[in-house]
């Protein structure tokens, strides 16, 4: 059984009186990508606030690599690196030198660090270019360098190939597998698309109306897809 990093026990967020997440559960375990899946609307980039630490939780308890944030915040979220929406960056600097003041605000992040995850993300041509001058695709990868800096245990991922092209998507693809299959990080991806969840999740969370309808290996979703029982 492999180590949970992420849990999520009982959430629970209303706006007024409409109730946005209902009630849900479960776990995401070091070194595999979890899809979140749902429509448009179905409480995902909520759930994802509140991971994130952006939304207060209404109920239920949100642990990070086995730390209460309620408890233990910033202890929590030192283990959690994640982009949601865009990747804040200053247009006017180069890659290289917002990875390095965005490295100061995370203790023990080395100049060989740097070094390693623009690597990683596969952009040490272009890290000292201006970042107006990157494509979305190029400012995803460092949004991402920037997010692995402090070497977290959860990476949280939003809709992360919105905008991109398709080999735009399959370098984000591979760049997820090789963090989570190989250096275990635990990845956790949301997506209103089943096909980009067939092609990088492990397993998937389905997520509707604010309610989980249930987590699966990927291949038993993928075989409900193709005989109309999902």
């Amino acid at each position: 059984m492999s180590e949970t990093v992420l849990q999520i026990n009982h959430l629970s967020k209303s706006f007024g009186k409409k109730k946005i997440i209902d009630d849900i559960s479960f776990e995401v375990y070091a070194g595999e990508i979890f899809g979140f899946l749902g429509p448009n609307g179905a409480g995902k980039t909520t759930t994802i606030k509140m991971i994130m630490g952006f939304l207060s939780l209404d109920e239920g308890q949100i642990m990070i690599n086995g730390i209460d944030m309620k408890k233990d915040y910033e202890l929590a979220m030192s283990n959690l690196g994640g982009i949601v929406e865009n990747p804040e960056m200053y247009k006017d600097l180069s890659g290289q030198t917002n990875l390095e003041m965005y490295g100061r605000l995370h203790n023990g992040v080395t100049k060989e660090r740097i070094t390693e995850v623009v690597e990683l993300v596969g952009m040490q041509n272009r890290i000292k270019d201006k970042v107006k001058k990157y494509s979305l695709g190029m400012k995803q990868r460092v949004g991402l360098a920037q997010s692995l800096l402090h070497r977290p245990k959860v990476l949280i991922l939003d809709e992360p190939t919105n905008g991109l092209d398709p080999s735009g998507i399959k370098e984000l693809r591979d760049i997820l597998k090789k963090l989570s299959h190989e250096d275990g990080v635990a990845v956790f991806v949301s997506s209103h698309m089943l096909s980009e969840m067939q092609l990088m999740c492990d397993r998937v969370g389905i997520i509707n109306n604010g309610r989980l309808l249930g987590v699966k290996p990927i291949q038993e979703l993928m075989e409900e897809a193709s005989d109309g029982t999902f």
